[in-house]
């Protein structure tokens, strides 16, 4: 697993963008908050309710979020069932298909689904976490790298 205080790995080479790429520049000088989750996973739908809302308070205190659908197994390949999710859960974040695994790969993920990261302001990654617990885990530090006030 990508080891703390890495540096933010690229998103180039996913099979397909859903709400533009990123770019680096547009990344740069915020916390960014990576998931990477599979429609396979039931875990991962679980805590989209979740993801929502720190994006609703996060997002305008300058947090930036990325979401990478890395399939579990052959049937999470589907493009359009992937862009279907994406709309009913209503992700409205850059969302990389990664359907080689290539984005995953460069993050260490070891084949866990769901997987977060969460990268400070200088883009050095400060927490990472997995599975059942993982949000629990991250939500203080994403509270304390967000800019501004209150919660």
């Amino acid at each position: 697993m990508l080891p703390s205080g890495a540096p933010l790995p690229s998103l180039d080479g996913a099979t397909r963008w859903l709400h533009g790429e990123p770019t680096r520049e547009a990344l740069s000088g915020a916390p960014v908050f990576v998931q990477f989750w599979a429609l396979s996973c039931s875990l991962c739908k679980d805590n989209l309710p979740t993801l929502r809302a720190w994006k609703e308070k996060y997002g305008p205190r300058g947090v930036r979020f990325v979401s990478v659908h890395m399939p579990r197994q052959e049937s999470d390949t589907r493009v359009e069932q992937v862009e279907a999710v994406v709309k009913e859960s209503g992700m409205e974040e850059p969302v990389a298909i990664d359907n080689d695994h290539t984005i995953g790969d460069r993050f260490q993920t070891d084949g866990l689904w769901p997987v977060y990261f969460l990268f400070d302001a200088s883009g050095k990654l400060r927490s990472r976490a997995a599975g059942a617990a993982a949000l629990s885990h991250l939500e203080r530090t994403l509270a304390q790298l967000a800019p501004g006030e209150g919660g």
